[in-house]
């Protein structure tokens, strides 16, 4: 059991964490951890392996803030928890990487897949990223906690430890923030992903001659041009239509810029505007697609004209 517990008559006193300023302390306060699907995945396998009680002790640690500090490196955490006694205990988590042979089929069948490269360069994990694990006999989470290597400077004989249980957590609410922080475990960076693909969309990409083939590109059809005193006379429309939807990826450039230097708000940037972006991007559908009279869209056209 861990230092500082008492014994009597066969049972004992949990002892109580010395409490810390600045650690990192998960967001959610009740309930489960991980708002993704893939963080929540991860949350799942680890319970899964029969870890419940250990696991419930390292929550209460996550969102306590007794985990001070972590580092992620390709296959291997490191982490500071702070536990009972003064000196915090150290962490680490080694997850078993995949060899270069299997990520080469992985990134070869992410690539023939543009939504994948779109949504991750945008911080989402894509729902069936795993088909491209399973076409290389993979899983990108740990299938078996074989897959997995702990150590704990703590004196508890359990494993996981508490300490270990709450520095699981504080990675569930990092791979929100980050889903290549994963792949980095299975032992590849985000550059090492995100370089692949271009490579391989790029030399994949159908369409563009090689010049030195002297392949002749057909010029581009000539549109004549419409005078501007013809603008708003130019008769019927034959046929018009507009595909109005929801982007494949949520908030792509928010994400992609991240928070601007300007904002001094202490709400987050990326979820405030994903807020605002759902929003809008509801209002347009509804609008482009709801039932509405005609009489506003005559109103809504005249007062545009008036104010050209």
């Amino acid at each position: 059991m861990a230092r500082g517990d008492f014994y009597f008559w066969g049972g004992y006193t949990p002892s109580k964490p010395i409490r810390v300023e600045g650690g990192i302390k998960a967001k959610s306060k009740r309930g489960g951890i991980g708002d993704t699907w893939w963080s929540k995945r991860w949350v799942n396998i680890l319970e899964s392996f029969g870890w419940t009680n250990r696991l419930e002790r390292g929550r209460r640690y996550a969102r306590g803030g007794q985990v001070l500090d972590f580092k992620l490196t390709p296959g291997k955490v490191t982490a500071r928890v702070q536990g009972s006694v003064s000196t915090p205990y150290s962490v680490s988590i080694e997850i078993r990487t995949l060899d270069e042979d299997a990520w080469v089929k992985i990134t070869e069948e992410m690539s023939q897949k543009a939504i994948f490269a779109a949504k991750l360069l945008a911080g989402e994990m894509p729902q069936n990223i795993e088909e491209a694990f399973k076409s290389a006999g993979m899983s990108l989470l740990p299938e078996s906690s074989k897959d997995i290597k702990t150590d704990c400077s703590c004196p508890d004989s359990a494993n996981p430890c508490k300490h270990i249980a709450a520095v699981y957590y504080i990675l569930a609410e990092e791979f929100d923030r980050d889903p290549f922080m994963i792949f980095n475990l299975r032992g590849k960076t985000k550059e090492d992903i995100t370089v692949s693909l271009r490579m391989k969309r790029t030399i994949d990409t159908p369409g563009i001659p090689d010049q030195k083939d002297n392949v002749d590109v057909p010029a581009a059809p000539i549109v004549p041009e419409l005078p501007l005193e013809e603008f708003w006379n130019s008769g019927e429309l034959g046929s018009f239509s507009v595909n109005i939807a929801a982007p494949d990826v949520s908030t792509a450039v928010i994400k992609r810029l991240g928070t601007p230097q300007f904002w001094d708000s202490g709400e987050d940037f990326s979820k405030k505007m994903s807020g605002y972006y759902e929003k809008i991007s509801r209002r347009a559908i509804d609008t482009a697609y709801g039932e509405q009279s005609e009489t506003p869209k005559k109103k809504k056209k005249k007062s545009l004209l008036k104010r050209i």
